[in-house]
């Protein structure tokens, strides 16, 4: 103990990556011990850790994520003894990149614990690389260079200059996306499945930098397998990315043991479209059924994270077994969701009043319905002259919107543009957007708004109409609006016009003259007269 405790108090040069004498002192009281000895210096030369491990590795403690200004380097070179005749190792270059260590160095020691030669190793400034280190040449025992610290700043500055290329946009919210699929159970592509999580990004103002897709069913424990996983990690450190992005929903015990192994951000597909939908809602009753959707998702989370969770409650009115801190968080969610429930089904009356006053009027109401960014809101611009909030992003409209179109013979309809759909959408969102989708059952027709310049059309609309009859909205008469026709060749549009479609462009305002003849003959001359 007084010699590990004589090497934590030395000082060494900080031009040079480990002294001879320093080496030496090391070497041979890891021999003395039969145990691998560990030492992490700043650039200052001082020891700030002392590692003493078994006689294969030694195991890094916990250090904080703090990066050093704007360098990807944590500003520690690590040294250690290997016992027997090897050189770096896999776990070696894991410790590395993982902890951004400034440099890691191994000592191959004899049988007196002198070192023979040492092998060391830098992160690779290239995110393009292959492999993100850099091995150097085996150094023989007296061949240690100076000008360690210089080498350490150079590399530094090709950290910095690779980083200053980069966009501000880029620079943050960093994400490596993850698709793990099973081919077999799939009703669409893994590409197309992919496609929409990068626009799902796009959205949220997430910077995709890398992407793995595997076609065959997630392990049940980490979804990707332990290597693979460990393999993605290590990419996204040396890219500097700071979120891992899974397209499908976690498992709570998944979550978990992924977060174990990484210090990075996990998001499923449904935190990720709860994130999104919480920072688009707009009117109260949007703002809770998000809110809603949240603390369901949240209650499926709580777990016992460490010892800390099962600490009792005490004092007056604690006493005997009392709640644990988990049990108190569960109750709490628990109260928080009736209360959001009562809340929600009180605007639901209200919502049923105001359709019963415009039944009472016998005003027509006309829904537009369809995928996320088809181009409802702006259809509903177009038709109408008016300014709803239309963006080229994924549920850029979550709160039911209503206009009133007067046509001839003082006719008039109501005309609602409600929440985009989107395949696999999640079950707490579902049922928390059902009350507002509940209105589209006394629509008197609904128009399916396709977005046909995405390649995926056809599979949106199969989606969308899955949730139509999901909701038993299959009898309620339809039309099917070809958006945004101004993108096709002429061959295209005609292969349209076959299937039965009507072909606009909203943005264009191409097609809405014909659009609203036809809704006017499908409200008056076919839905009236058969009511």
């Amino acid at each position: 103990m007084k010699k590990l405790k004589s090497l934590s108090e030395r000082r060494l040069r900080s031009d040079s990556i480990v002294t001879q004498e320093f080496a030496r002192a090391t070497g041979e009281l890891s021999v003395e011990i039969k145990r691998q000895i560990g030492v992490l210096i700043d650039r200052s030369g001082y020891v700030t850790h002392l590692i003493v491990g078994n006689d294969q590795s030694i195991d890094i403690p916990h250090l904080d994520r703090i990066r050093v200004a704007q360098s990807r380097l944590r500003g520690l070179r690590l040294f250690h003894t290997h016992l027997k005749e090897e050189a770096l190792n896999q776990e070696d270059l894991m410790d590395l990149v993982l902890n951004r260590f400034d440099s890691i160095t191994a000592a191959i020691l004899d049988k007196e614990g002198i070192p023979k030669y040492f092998f060391s190793a830098y992160i690779n400034p290239d995110p393009d690389a292959a492999e993100p280190w850099i091995l150097e040449k085996r150094i023989n025992s007296g061949q240690i260079k100076e000008g360690y610290a210089e080498d350490i700043l150079n590399l530094e500055s090709e950290f910095t200059k690779r980083n200053s290329n980069l966009k501000t946009s880029q620079l943050v919210n960093r994400a490596f996306l993850v698709g793990v699929y099973d081919t077999r159970k799939m009703k669409r592509s893994p590409e197309h499945s992919m496609d929409e999580l990068k626009e799902l990004c796009k959205t949220a103002g997430i910077h995709v930098v890398d992407v793995y897709v595997q076609k065959k069913p997630a392990d049940s424990s980490t979804v990707v397998g332990k290597g693979k996983l460990q393999e993605i990690i290590l990419k996204s450190v040396h890219k500097d990315i700071e979120l891992l992005i899974f397209d499908l929903e976690l498992a709570p015990s998944q979550a978990k043991k992924i977060s174990d192994i990484s210090d990075l951000k996990i998001i499923d597909r449904t935190q990720l479209i709860l994130d999104i939908f919480s920072k688009n809602a707009k009117s109260r009753d949007g703002k809770l059924q998000v809110e809603l959707a949240q603390l369901k998702y949240l209650k499926n989370r709580l777990s016992e994270l460490d010892d800390n969770m099962s600490r009792l409650t005490g004092g007056i009115g604690g006493r005997g077994p009392g709640e644990t801190k988990l049990e108190i968080g569960n109750r709490r969610v628990e109260e928080k969701i009736t209360r959001l429930e009562i809340e929600l089904e009180s605007l639901k009356k209200r919502r049923e009043l105001n359709r019963k006053a415009r039944a009472k009027n016998e005003i027509p109401i006309v829904a537009i319905v369809g995928y996320t960014n088809a181009g409802k809101s702006t259809l509903l611009n177009a038709l109408t002259n008016s300014e709803v909030v239309a963006e080229d992003k994924l549920f850029a409209t979550l709160d039911p919107t209503t206009r009133r179109i007067r046509f001839p013979e003082e006719r008039e309809i109501i005309i609602s543009d409600t929440v985009g759909f989107i395949y696999d959408l999640p079950p707490d969102l579902s049922q928390a957007f059902k009350a507002t989708l509940e209105e589209l059952g006394d629509a008197d027709l609904l128009l399916h708004v396709v977005d046909v310049s995405n390649p995926n059309f056809t599979e949106q609309m199969d989606a969308v109409d899955s949730i139509l009859n999901s909701l038993n909205l299959h009898e309620i008469p339809r039309l099917v609006i070809y958006n945004k026709v101004d993108q096709l060749d002429s061959e295209n549009r005609d292969s349209l016009e076959l299937n039965g479609g009507i072909l606009v462009s909203a943005a264009k305002k191409i097609g809405l003259e014909n659009l609203l003849e036809i809704i006017e003959s499908k409200i008056w001359k076919e839905i009236r007269v058969k009511t």
